[in-house]
């Protein structure tokens, strides 16, 4: 029987036994379509998750101009799935929106009623899973994106609209690139490189454009350097230029500049830039320092970055979840 949320909380970043995490072929059950009623019951009032730290994690505060936004976003989403319920568009952008604010698990909880009006919808099962990893739970999101990875086998691949476009207006990412990108990052967050590492080849095998090059490159360099396979890791850097056309993920473009030896650490670390995309290049950095040995100073980087407020950024989970690696017995 699996842990209850406070017990694998702390848990989470070693792997799950059989009983607990299906293989990763997508083959088998479905994932459930409930979200567990156990785990909300046991968070604080107000909070969305436990840190990997065991620290309640509350929605963030938007600033009153974002918050506008967001809320016009959501209310538009929700007339249109109000006017047809049972409509899988409609259902994944209601979650999509309701997730932009920082209510993750009301996101969950419309994401698996959209599993139980289309089971057969990886989108469904792709959304929920990045959201599990949002609130920590990282073997449910193994489990519902696995099950994603199942359903899109040898089908062909689709453009993900964006929700908040980048300023050219072109999506860079692809339904099966999505589910491969975040089922590597509950595998590697857990510190389960070896397992990542086939996601990340799947990643490649649908890449078509930088912006998913560089992103994709970023997390399998790191995760092959944890394994100390540096030759492997010096091949992933060879496709990487300095004049590749990266629309969104320069963060990522810059990080392997970096491990490339054309920018500098000290260039790229800048722990007060406190977005998703300053924070994942502060985490870079300090895993940088880590797998070259600097373990000190790679905590150290690591416990400023938990200083910042964006807890739901895939940097600041990284970094915590090193923390909890590195405070482990």
């Amino acid at each position: 029987m699996c842990r209850t949320f406070l017990a694998a909380a702390a848990l989470s970043i070693v792997p799950l036994s059989a009983a607990c995490n299906p293989a990763d072929s997508g083959s088998g059950d479905a994932p459930s379509a409930d979200a567990p009623d156990a785990v909300v019951a046991e968070l604080p009032e107000g909070a969305e998750a436990i840190s990997l730290l065991g620290e309640p994690l509350y929605p963030p505060e938007p600033s009153p101009e974002v918050a506008a936004s967001q809320a016009e976003d959501e209310a538009a989403a929700r007339a249109d799935y109000e006017a047809d319920p049972d409509d899988a568009d409609a259902i994944i952008w209601l979650g999509r929106r309701i997730g932009y604010t920082g209510r993750y698990r009301e996101a969950i909880d419309v994401f698996s009623e959209g599993v139980r009006k289309h089971p057969g919808d990886a989108r469904m099962y792709r959304h929920r899973g990045h959201r599990w990893i949002s609130v920590r739970e990282f073997d449910r999101a193994i489990e519902d994106l696995s099950h994603a990875a199942g359903l899109v086998a040898a089908e062909p691949d689709e453009v993900e609209p964006d929700g908040q476009p980048n300023e050219r207006g072109i999506p860079t990412s692809t339904l099966q690139s999505n589910i491969h990108y975040h089922l590597a990052l509950a595998h590697y967050l857990k510190g389960d490189f070896e397992t990542a590492l086939q996601s990340y080849e799947d990643y490649f095998a649908v890449t078509t454009n930088p912006d998913q090059l560089v992103a994709i490159s970023h997390w399998w360099y790191m995760a092959l350097r944890r394994l100390g396979r540096d030759e492997e890791a010096a091949a992933v850097l060879e496709r990487i230029t300095a004049d590749m056309d990266v629309i969104e993920n320069t963060s990522y473009h810059r990080l392997l500049l970096m491990y490339r030896g054309e920018i500098s650490a000290d260039e790229l670390w800048n722990p007060e830039e406190d977005n998703p995309a300053g924070v994942a290049i502060a985490y870079g950095v300090a895993a940088w320092h880590l797998y070259n040995g600097r373990t000190e100073q790679a905590e150290e980087m690591f416990r400023r970055i938990l200083e910042g407020s964006g807890w739901a950024g895939f940097g600041y989970i990284a970094a915590e979840a090193e923390i909890a690696r590195l405070q482990s017995p």
